[in-house]
């Protein structure tokens, strides 16, 4: 006879998760026990906690289970589209809390400074997506937006919007973001051409390109960096 999970509510009260965390703070948990908290319940034959570690221990933790799609998540035995949105909601709250914490510091000043802000939301995305800060003359961020999806063209990409953009948010500045699926950030020849482009367009109309930077894995390009923003 196989054996069976006892269920968390049968356990005794100080091991329960959420009345760990009432009662020691969430430091005290594990990230599976913090995911199982999310969760809420497990699959029928295993505890919420067991299905947490599972998911943990099938994407390598928390984040390879950021990079996965409600689809994938889906395809798990007790995950259904409740639990999936909790997850991803769980995880986009945690990655916009830290980049609110840099957003009400200092004003931006370093290319690090961008790359704390922006990498936990582009570091693991499948396709490449290009993104744009917008900042006051003091490099306050004003605003962000994704312009596109996919591969890095010249024939695609619109320094008039950009431009555009920047008018209606009243902006001084910007800061161009792109990531490298592949992991690398080393800027390719399209790369250097895209960028080149825009900063001469938003030159003739008084707006300042800071820096174009590339997100990769676990390391970041940064063209002001390396000196390659005159046009």
């Amino acid at each position: 006879m196989g054996q069976y999970s006892i269920k968390i509510p049968d356990w005794p009260e100080d091991e329960r998760p959420r009345e760990r965390m009432l009662k020691h703070g969430t430091d005290a948990l594990s990230e599976a026990e913090l995911l199982a908290i999310v969760l809420r319940t497990g699959n029928g034959k295993n505890s919420a906690v067991d299905l947490a570690r599972h998911i943990l221990n099938k994407y390598n933790g928390l984040r390879g289970l950021d990079g996965q799609s409600i689809e994938e998540l889906l395809s798990i035995k007790g995950i259904g589209l409740a639990k999936a949105a909790q997850i991803k909601a769980a995880l986009e709250i945690a990655k916009r809390l830290a980049a609110q914490k840099w957003r009400v510091q200092d004003r931006l000043q370093s290319s690090e400074d961008v790359y704390r802000i922006i990498h936990l939301r582009m570091r693991d995305l499948g396709r490449e997506e290009f993104r744009v800060l917008f900042l006051t003359a003091r490099h306050e961020i004003l605003a962000e937006k994704k312009l596109f999806e996919g591969s890095l063209m010249e024939s695609v990409v619109s320094p008039r919007e950009i431009i555009l953009t920047a008018v209606q948010q009243s902006a001084a500045s910007v800061v161009l973001l792109h990531n490298h699926p592949s992991g690398d950030p080393s800027p390719s020849p399209q790369d250097k051409n895209v960028t080149t482009k825009i900063v001469k367009a938003c030159r003739y109309v008084d707006i300042q390109v800071l820096d174009h930077i590339i997100i990769g894995k676990d390391s970041y390009y940064s063209f002001a960096d390396h000196g390659l923003l005159s046009a």
